[in-house]
């Protein structure tokens, strides 16, 4: 039985954390770690980035995150906004007026790009990555984490994180159940060029595409298109990618032409199968990502998944690392973010019943459409694919305990601009509520809310990751709540 805090000075380390897998996960999590002074080495075992782009961009919950963090400049600098709510089973609606946020869009940006901006920001903390390193071995004990990978050389550290895929070795190795309902239904998914007259594809895929939602051809310039058509059946060998005429073939069965694609840049298939890890942790080891969460990628939630997987442990590795942790804060990592993870699966099983070309999922869909036109159902489904809406059991209290907090309006700025430091941050409105004795984990802002901000509450503790850990006046129920999220005061 591992506990929360290490305290300990074995030399033996390589370094503090390994994170096993640099995607967009590993990426974030690894600058997490590094922000609060944490060792974090990423080994990934691709010698080079894929070029892949399968996530399509950040929901409003990751837009929240990276403008916590100060990277939001840099992802508009090179991304979309897009400002539609539901985009649940091919159904698009007006974003509701009232969800609670103050970055109510989306980024279209393609994950090679998504990549590319979080490698450069762990880079610049200083982390190290590795690649073309694959993990072919893990053991644990008491006080560490020793991973061996495939060119025989062996590291050790205080903790592991797998974030490598969902055909994770970590996993795997852990020997961690990974149930759920295999695929039924696969897609093919690429990025190609075409030779016929762009208005013509056009006008042909807005035609299939009123029976035929899981089809379409995308331009993404220079005559390329990022292409998605059914696939015949779901493949035997899941991890053989596909050839140009498996994409030839579908493209003909389903709009009667191939629109001329040629000179693929990457093909590639999903399923539908949806699977989750039976636990986010074992020891000294855990799982975020695709390692512990599998789906269909309806309503693109699978990279944003990820990177709050990540956003979630970091700062509680790191508090365990740092030697603050309270007894059980790491374990506060599954009890949250499975739940969150389980509600995708669901919500993405019931999007591939209304993709549908059949008469029931068409009749279904054109319901639920009707029904989004209440701004409490558009509002509650948006809540649902952007994760906006997310709120952890912290048990009873105040409203707001347990969710995250929009970017306020203060008096001397944003609130998001206070959250860059990977802190615990007290927004103290009554001036009278010092954290003494938490000082090093915890910023006291002394700050009143902006006249237009409808916030009635005197004070709140939030956690790193922004969610409400305690809001009242009450100094005696505040200790116990930093005490409770940040460890015993100091001195």
């Amino acid at each position: 039985m591992t506990t929360d805090t290490d305290t300990d000075t074995d030399t033996d380390f390589d370094t503090d954390v390994l994170v096993v897998g640099g995607g967009p996960t590993g990426l974030m999590l690894a600058a997490e770690l590094k922000l609060a002074g944490v060792g974090v080495v990423v080994l990934e075992r691709l010698t080079a980035p894929t070029g892949q782009s399968r996530g399509q961009g950040l929901h409003a919950r990751s837009v929240e995150i990276m403008d916590m963090r100060g990277l939001l400049d840099r992802f508009r600098a090179v991304s979309k906004e897009f400002a539609v709510g539901g985009l649940f089973g091919g159904i698009v609606k007006p974003w509701p007026a009232t969800l609670d946020t103050a970055h109510p869009y989306g980024l279209a940006t393609p994950q090679p790009v998504t990549e590319k901006l979080l490698e450069e920001r762990a880079r610049g903390l200083g982390v190290e990555l590795r690649r073309g390193c694959e993990v072919t071995g893990l053991s644990q004990d008491e006080d560490g984490v020793s991973v061996e990978t495939a060119d025989g050389a062996r590291l050790r550290a205080r903790y592991a994180v797998g974030c490598d895929g969902g055909r994770s070795a970590v996993r795997a190795l852990l020997g961690v159940g990974f149930p759920g309902e295999p695929a039924a239904v696969e897609t093919l998914l690429g990025e190609m060029a075409a030779t016929e007259d762009p208005e013509v594809i056009a006008a042909v895929v807005a035609e299939v595409h009123k029976t035929q939602l899981r089809f379409g051809l995308m331009p993404i310039g220079e005559g390329v298109y990022r292409v998605v058509t059914p696939a015949d059946g779901v493949a035997e060998d899941r991890a053989a990618a596909p050839v140009l005429e498996d994409f030839r073939k579908q493209l003909r069965a389903v709009a009667g032409t191939d629109f001329g694609v040629h000179s693929p840049r990457w093909l590639s298939r999903f399923g539908d199968a949806t699977r989750q890890a039976e636990r986010y942790r074992t020891g000294r080891v855990f799982l975020a990502g695709d390692a512990a969460h599998i789906h269909p990628p309806t309503g693109g939630q699978g990279l944003n998944l990820g990177v709050q997987d990540a956003f979630n442990l970091g700062w509680k590795l790191a508090a365990a690392v740092n030697g603050w942790a309270p007894d059980g804060l790491l374990d506060t990592y599954h009890a949250e973010r499975h739940p969150v993870g389980a509600r995708v699966l669901a919500n993405t099983r019931a999007q591939m019943t209304l993709l549908g070309a059949e008469s029931g999922p068409t009749a279904l869909r054109e319901l639920l459409a009707t029904l989004m036109d209440f701004e409490e159902v558009n509002r509650y489904v948006t809540g649902l694919i952007t994760a906006v809406d997310v709120r952890y059991d912290l048990g009873e209290g105040h409203a707001l305990l347990g969710r995250r907090m929009r970017d306020l309006k203060l008096k001397q700025g944003r609130l998001y601009e206070l959250t860059r430091g990977a802190r615990g941050l007290l927004l103290d409105r009554t001036g009278a509520l010092p954290p003494s004795g938490w000082e090093d984990r915890v910023d006291h802002v002394v700050d009143p809310l902006d006249p237009a901000e409808d916030l009635d509450v005197p004070a709140l503790l939030l956690r790193p990751d922004g969610h409400v850990a305690w809001a009242g006046d009450d100094p005696a129920a505040l200790r116990t709540a930093l005490t409770a999220w940040f460890g015993a005061a100091a001195g």
